[in-house]
């Protein structure tokens, strides 16, 4: 029977602002839908940061059985560089100022985004469509939107009309503003604006000269507007109405705001169940952001090419520091609390690499059942990573006084404990074990050749080499504990 029979997962929807039951239009079947990345730089950590969430969560449905067709988004057009439709596309601003065709700056970066999640050990989505590969579709539903009332054309552009589609629906529905609030916020039009009021959005816009990158279309050679490409993909691959669509907290508005104004007009039903947003990542308690420079981008973390880290870290210490705190929570980034998180990789891969040389007892001082229980319940809180995290280290624990021979696990328990531990450390954290056998063994053959010549020293009352040992050793991460059986070590 598949797993999510059995596990009531609970998702907290931005929606309603409460945590529901998760029940999937189609059962066994999952829609999923998360903003991509606009490729006309590389993507940061922060940006990151969503994407390996919703990596965690496209592998905890598939592990529960259900089948997933995830869809990510490229956006290699129509992106200006504010949110009120003014300004250069970023793709062509880029292009314009390196000299280069637009389509070669959207290549660069989709290459290097896509480096960046191979690198991180990412899942790649079911598919993964580009704006550039749907301006057709993209042009129909623009035709539609304008035949059902709800957008106007001026001077070559289309906009959708806010108010209009007000007066019938709910325009701020997911991300709480009204539009009152919104028109009293909002500076006038100061005449040169097409719109008709400042909360309208363009759904395509007429390119002037210097813009590289357009199309033909009924109203002008142009380009789509941003919001329009995502409600065109999603209802294109999921269907009308599809169960999660994810992004980062500062997608909400206006862009999923405007999505869900488009699909619902075209549609007439609500496009999406249940919606999940990211919070942000600071660093060093600050915002990361390219505007300011506060940022550090996934690669230089791996290389240590960086002025911010004391050294180089691994992937897999990256993702296991970002599964430490809830996606709903703002994270802040640090060498220090990157440290800690080495540290604790560190103890959870030695005990796992440990689960193999396990002898079996009579007797289990352990309740493995009620642990893998506790690990369920936790993903099945909202992806509570964190919490898992805690009860995997439970499991540590046990392995630590196992191999002090101070517990003990049936065979039928360790087979749980050990199938239970590398499921949901390397299926659903995608954490990596960096323990290789060979380096394993050296590093023990190494550490046991260093207690004996400890031992030598102790026994000669060569006090000074026996502390050196010790010592140099702790700095390493590597404890030493002296006991009635001899000493056996640790790597912290």
């Amino acid at each position: 029977m598949e797993l999510y029979k059995e596990n009531q997962l609970k998702i907290y929807n931005s929606l309603t602002k409460s945590k529901e039951d998760f029940k999937p239009i189609t059962e066994g079947y999952v829609g999923m839908y998360v903003c991509g990345p606009t490729v006309y730089s590389n993507a940061h950590l922060g940006n990151v940061r969503t994407f390996m969430f919703f990596d965690v969560v496209y592998r905890y449905l598939l592990h529960l059985g259900y089948k997933v067709r995830y869809v990510r988004n490229i956006t290699d057009a129509g992106h200006l560089e504010n949110d009120a439709d003014e300004g250069e596309d970023r793709i062509s601003k880029k292009a314009r100022l390196e000299q280069i065709e637009p389509m070669e700056v959207v290549q660069m970066y989709t290459v290097d985004f896509h480096n960046v999640l191979k690198n991180y050990n990412f899942l790649p989505p079911s598919i993964e469509p580009t704006a550039t590969g749907h301006i057709v579709e993209q042009i129909e539903m623009i035709k539609e939107i304008i035949e059902k009332g709800f957008a106007y054309e001026v001077n070559g552009s289309v906009y959708f009309d806010v108010l209009e589609y007000n007066k019938s629906s709910n325009y701020g529905i997911l991300s709480g503003r009204k539009v009152e609030d919104l028109i009293h916020n909002t500076r006038a039009l100061d005449g040169q604006s097409d719109k008709k009021n400042p909360q309208d959005f363009a759904l395509w816009k007429k390119a002037d000269d210097r813009h590289i990158m357009r199309w033909p279309s009924p109203w002008s050679d142009g380009f789509p507007g941003w919001h329009l490409e995502c409600s065109v993909m999603s209802t294109k691959y999921l269907g009308e109405s599809f169960d999660i669509h994810g992004g980062g907290m500062d997608l909400k508005f206006p862009h999923h705001e405007c999505e869900i104004a488009q699909s619902q007009t075209c549609s007439g039903v609500k496009p999406v169940n249940y919606w999940m947003h990211t919070n942000m990542l600071l660093l060093n308690s600050q915002k990361m952001a390219k505007s300011t420079g506060n940022f550090i981008l996934p690669n230089e973390i791996l290389s240590g090419d960086n002025t911010i880290l004391p050294k180089a870290f691994s992937a897999s210490v990256v993702r296991f520091f970002n599964m430490q705190a809830n996606y709903r929570s703002i994270l802040d980034f640090s060498g220090e609390a990157l440290e800690a998180s080495e540290k604790g990789h560190s103890k959870l891969m030695e005990a796992i690499h440990f689960l193999p040389k396990i002898a079996t007892g009579k007797t289990s001082t352990f309740d493995v059942k009620n642990w893998k229980k506790d690990c369920y319940d936790a993903m099945n809180d909202d992806f509570n990573t964190p919490i898992l995290i805690s009860h995997l280290f439970e499991a540590v624990k046990v392995i630590n006084q196992i191999k002090e021979q101070k517990a003990s696990l049936k065979a039928e328990d360790l087979s749980e404990l050990t199938t239970t531990m590398h499921a949901f450390v390397f299926d659903v954290l995608g954490l990596m074990n960096e323990i290789t056998q060979d380096n394993s063994e050296k590093i023990t053959g190494v550490v046991e050749l260093l207690i004996k010549l400890r031992k030598e020293a102790r026994e000669n009352k060569d006090w000074a080499l026996s502390d050196q040992i010790r010592d140099e050793l702790i700095a390493l991460g590597i404890q030493l504990k002296d006991g009635k059986e001899g000493t056996t070590f640790s790597i912290n």
